[in-house]
């Protein structure tokens, strides 16, 4: 069995709407102690909505934090006890206007493992039917259709920049 680490005390320093910021202090595999500083997250879905022509539904949203706007998959938070999927469905409805008809996990990604526990459930959605967009207010963002392969293509040349929509685009072929 594969030794691992041991949480010894952990203080939190802040505790927000979207994060909280522990310092933890660990017995690392190797037996040496260490202070790390986690952000704990409560986890998101990540989605590739394709539809019956074969076109991907991406988002082009403004993000405060690069300060810029990013072609990304939609996605969003999970609520506290939301599964994965439930969440999945909810942001196509709300970011692209569409109902999920059938939906294909596709497994997960750790975002940024040094420093946090973000937890990002990937999915690929078919079966779409229009219904009213709802928009958060936080949200500004507009919705943009191309082909599976096209997006898949961007991916892969640097185009699109969003870690959890570079795999989530890239696993997509392969669960299609």
């Amino acid at each position: 069995m594969i030794k691992k680490g041991r949480l010894v005390e952990s203080r939190q320093v802040f505790d927000g709407r979207v994060v909280r910021l522990a310092v933890d202090r660990v017995v690392l595999p190797n037996d040496v102690e260490a202070e790390i500083e986690v952000v704990r997250h409560r986890g998101a879905a990540a989605v590739v909505p394709l539809d019956a022509q074969g076109n991907v539904h991406l988002v082009r949203q403004y993000r405060y934090a690069p300060d810029e706007w990013l072609l990304e998959v939609p996605a969003g938070k999970l609520d506290p006890g939301e599964p994965p999927q439930v969440c999945a469905a909810r942001e196509v409805e709300e970011e692209v206007g569409q109902r999920v008809g059938t939906m294909v996990p596709m497994g997960f990604i750790w975002t940024t493992p040094g420093f946090t526990d973000e937890k990002i459930w990937l999915y690929l959605a078919t079966d779409l039917a229009p219904v009213e967009a709802s928009l958060e207010d936080d949200e500004v963002l507009t919705v943009e259709r191309m082909p599976l392969e096209r997006a898949v293509a961007m991916a892969q040349r640097g185009e699109i920049r969003d870690a959890k929509s570079i795999c989530a685009l890239l696993r997509a072929p392969h669960f299609r």
